[in-house]
């Protein structure tokens, strides 16, 4: 199992996650939240922060590497079996983990969590399809390479489910922008999509 600090293509993008927290922020939900790193990174940002997953196992672990986090607790359940307070977080985020569920579910559930001016913001995985998006997945390779050296000595990876994306990267675009209006898509080099939204108030 791997704890502590560590580098990987999910984690390379948590810095994504970090600098969308609103000021202020009170309650955050991480989804999907595995051996609770991101939790932990955002604790001091957040007056309080759920990591939430369905693995007992990631919980478990999530839950032992946190102890001294007095404003951190963690659910075991997945997202569409739990009973998410409406209009409840102000910061919602999920890392690696939508491509495991149904996500237009998924999505509108965590949308709905969201407070009016909350920030949701996901990072996920696509497939591609055609020259265009098989060319800008070969352009990540030379991003690969030099991050994975440059953090060799962090490289590592929680022993999570892993499971490849059903949808296309213009399948999760288009599908976002339908569910949250104004949202900001961007794909990103190392294979990682993000997805910004702030809900109206």
């Amino acid at each position: 199992m791997m704890t502590g600090d560590y580098w990987n293509h999910n984690t390379h993008y948590h810095g994504v996650v970090l600098r969308s927290v609103p000021r202020g922020c009170g309650e955050a939900l991480d989804v999907g939240c595995g051996d609770g790193l991101l939790v932990r990174r955002l604790a001091p940002r957040a007056a309080h922060v759920t990591g939430l997953d369905r693995s007992p196992e990631m919980v478990a672990e999530a839950a032992r590497a946190s102890e001294g986090f007095g404003n951190v607790d963690f659910v075991e359940a997945g997202l569409l079996e739990y009973d998410l307070p409406e209009d409840f977080y102000d910061f919602v985020c999920s890392v690696a983990a939508i491509h495991h569920m149904d996500f237009v579910k998924s999505l509108t559930a965590m949308r709905g969590a969201l407070r009016p001016g909350g920030t949701l913001i996901v990072i996920g995985l696509a497939n591609n399809k055609g020259p265009r998006d098989r060319a800008y997945s070969a352009a990540g390779l030379p991003a690969h390479y030099f991050h994975r050296l440059r953090n060799r000595r962090r490289a590592g990876s929680p022993d999570a489910p892993v499971m490849d994306p059903d949808m296309t990267w213009g399948e999760v675009r288009d599908e976002a922008l339908r569910l949250l209006p104004g949202a900001v898509f961007r794909r990103h080099l190392l294979w990682r999509y993000s997805l910004v939204w702030r809900k109206p108030r």
